[in-house]
């Protein structure tokens, strides 16, 4: 496949953040500190454990810079040893730009076959919907530490993918 800024044949997985301290727990006054839980970490390698059982590999992982999805994201990538293909973008951020997140695949150099997009929700169940329907508020929703795959045929910021599967944690965890 010649790459010109079209992903043609790719995958795209997307993983929500693990379990996190509760809002009503943090002390801190800025959400975006909030860690994972003593739990969350655990599932996160039973999740990882359920994704070498799938043989996935990733030839990048773009993720939210905030903590809890961060600390997803480096269990992941040390669990799969793929350190080196995590990268953390502002628009995976909540809230952030789905059609910027797209552009910012759409420019990378090499060909990516198959993305992990680690974040929240609401806006990961937005990002299937804007994939497979052309628009938010589909009702796709995301699990903490659920993933989902897309196949897409040609990527864009609008109906360009079929949601191949959605698993929750507990079906993860039954692969291993």
């Amino acid at each position: 496949m010649v790459w010109r800024g079209v992903c043609s044949g790719m995958n795209l997985f997307l993983l929500r953040h693990g379990l996190a301290v509760e809002r009503e727990e943090f002390h801190f006054a800025s959400d975006h500190l909030r860690p994972l839980t003593p739990k969350g970490k655990r599932q996160l390698s039973k999740i990882t454990a359920a994704m070498r059982v799938m043989e996935l590999r990733f030839d990048v992982i773009f993720s939210s810079p905030f903590v809890r999805a961060r600390q997803t994201a480096e269990i992941v990538a040390a669990d799969l040893k793929l350190r080196e293909q995590l990268v953390f973008v502002d628009e995976l951020k909540p809230g952030g730009d789905l059609k910027k997140l797209v552009s910012r695949i759409l420019g990378l150099k090499k060909f990516p076959e198959n993305i992990l997009l680690v974040g929240h929700e609401p806006d990961l169940g937005d990002l299937i919907s804007l994939q497979v329907t052309g628009k938010v508020g589909a009702g796709f929703a995301l699990k903490k530490a659920g993933l989902a795959k897309l196949e897409i045929e040609n990527l864009r910021a609008g109906k360009c993918a079929t949601l191949a599967w959605l698993l929750t944690p507990a079906q993860m965890k039954s692969m291993r």
